[in-house]
């Protein structure tokens, strides 16, 4: 908004001075409150449809195998706690979970919105179907339909299969933060981070900080990913930070 005012006063100077100058700062600042608004807005737009699209496309998905258990339905009420939706909000979601299972849901569609909101965002789309991998195998089992509709789900929203494998790897190596490490937990680390095994520690380095950058809470709720995923959002940090130190202290013991 600063440099709509200082752009706006320097042409009211320009042509009509002093006053001018008065007369543009003032018009400067109107179009920059409209711009702040409709900016804003905007942006809510997206976090609204983010989050009814995160579970809707969830409530399908659990329906993929045929029944939603108990486990998966738990994990959407822990998903509703841990975002901390409240009221309205909290009954918004439901429904869209709801929604999801209906036998008419149009998923090629939610997912084509999906992708229009998450447009040139690929961080937002890999939280999307981070979440939608946690609901599903929230029963310890990843069904083969349930991994065909997951792959559909990627698909969809622009998602790559290898991204697919970074996120599982990311979800498994949470899992070994608290089973200790492993040979397998060190090769998730390497697919967290998108590195092979025999990268350079230059390369690990640079991969780490770029994903770190990409992943900064502050930066994702900056293009549209809603306040109440920060967690989401601080836990993909987390993970990233535990591959990375995974990865340090294998090299540093060999």
């Amino acid at each position: 908004m600063l440099l709509l005012i200082i752009i706006f006063s320097l042409i009211g100077l320009a042509f009509g001075g002093p006053v001018g100058l008065l007369v543009g700062g003032g018009l400067g600042w109107w179009a920059g409150q409209r711009l702040s608004r409709r900016l804003n807005g905007a942006r809510v737009r997206i976090q609204e449809g983010f989050l009814e699209s995160i579970f809707s496309v969830m409530g399908c998905l659990c329906q993929a195998d045929g029944k939603v258990t108990e486990g998966e339905l738990s994990v959407a009420e822990k998903l509703f706690d841990q975002m901390r939706l409240q009221g309205e909000q909290r009954a918004k979601a439901r429904a869209a979970f709801e929604r999801g299972r209906a036998a008419d849901f149009n998923l090629d569609a939610e997912l084509a919105a999906v992708n229009r909101l998450t447009l040139r965002q690929p961080v937002l789309r890999q939280v999307f179907i981070q979440v939608q991998l946690t609901a599903i195998s929230a029963d310890g089992v990843l069904h083969p339909a349930e991994h065909e509709m997951i792959l559909r789900v990627a698909r969809g929203v622009g998602c790559s299969e290898a991204e697919v494998q970074q996120i599982e790897a990311m979800l498994h190596g949470a899992a070994a933060n608290s089973q200790g490490a492993s040979e397998e937990a060190l090769k998730d680390a390497y697919r967290v981070l998108g590195v092979s095994e025999d990268a350079s520690d230059a390369e690990i380095k640079k991969a780490y900080r770029r994903l770190m950058s990409q992943n900064h809470p502050d930066k994702l709720a900056g293009k549209g990913l809603p306040e109440s995923m920060r967690d989401v959002a601080q836990a993909r940090t987390s993970e990233i930070g535990n591959a990375y130190e995974r990865i340090r202290a294998s090299r540093d013991s060999a």
